[in-house]
């Protein structure tokens, strides 16, 4: 326990490191994974076509070769990201796990997404279109609000995929959490203290996420409201 004790403070600035690129690349995805969910839902094929090849690929790959090809691929390209003065981001590792997240989430995000926009009740879009909203507005007030609160659960989960499989970006000199432990029981030679201690910073973590979750999903959703009050005493009710 010593050795966990010595090592806490730097495991904790380690998890500030895994929770900060979590967030911009959550943040960075669901911007992004917004328009590709529209374009997979497009009946033309020239909108729907690369959207679905992003999918595909981001998908049907592993995350970890993901990384790989961003990081260590850039240099094969080191001439022509320095005419187009990306080099200074693509060669620092924090920059390149940021957009392997976030190119990754994108893709998972926008099949939710998607999902969820189908899964709008029709008699609510034909309602909305008997009102008069069509195009842009019939998708901005009806379809994305419906859409977004069927597809928190999933959306939940995929927040916490994403904060785990942060522990790959270490690979890549990255020092986050996972990062931190591993040098840390290098040093120490306190395999399971280290790495029990860092598990259970990730199931922190994990479980608060969740609950941030939940607690939105309860926001927005007024049935689960309506039913918490129903089932209140009478007593309750009248106080």
């Amino acid at each position: 326990m010593d050795a966990v004790w010595k090592y806490l403070p730097k495991m904790l600035e380690g998890a500030m490191v895994t929770v900060e690129i979590t967030a911009i690349s959550v943040l960075i995805g669901l911007i992004f994974a917004i328009p590709m969910a529209l374009l997979r839902v497009s009946r033309n094929p020239l909108l729907w076509g690369p959207a679905y090849g992003f999918i595909l690929y981001f998908r049907g790959t592993p995350l970890l070769v993901q990384i790989f090809l961003i990081y260590y691929g850039s240099g094969q390209f080191r001439v022509e990201l320095e005419a187009l003065g990306l080099w200074a981001f693509f060669r620092e590792a924090w920059f390149c796990a940021v957009l392997s997240l976030t190119l990754n989430t994108t893709a998972y995000t926008a099949e939710i997404l998607r999902g969820s926009i189908r899964s709008v009740p029709h008699g609510e879009v034909e309602a909305a279109r008997s009102c008069g909203m069509m195009g842009w507005l019939l998708y901005r007030r009806i379809i994305l609000p419906k859409a977004f609160r069927l597809a928190l659960p999933a959306y939940s989960n995929e927040v916490v995929f994403l904060f785990q499989a942060t522990s790959l970006v270490s690979i890549i000199s990255l020092m986050d959490l996972t990062g931190v432990a591993r040098v840390a029981a290098a040093r120490s030679f306190a395999i399971y203290e280290i790495y029990i201690a860092a598990g259970a910073i990730y199931l922190i973590v994990t479980y608060g996420i969740l609950y941030i979750f939940k607690k939105v999903e309860f926001r927005l959703s007024g049935h689960l409201r309506e039913r918490v009050d129903n089932d209140l005493p009478v007593t309750t009710v009248l106080r």
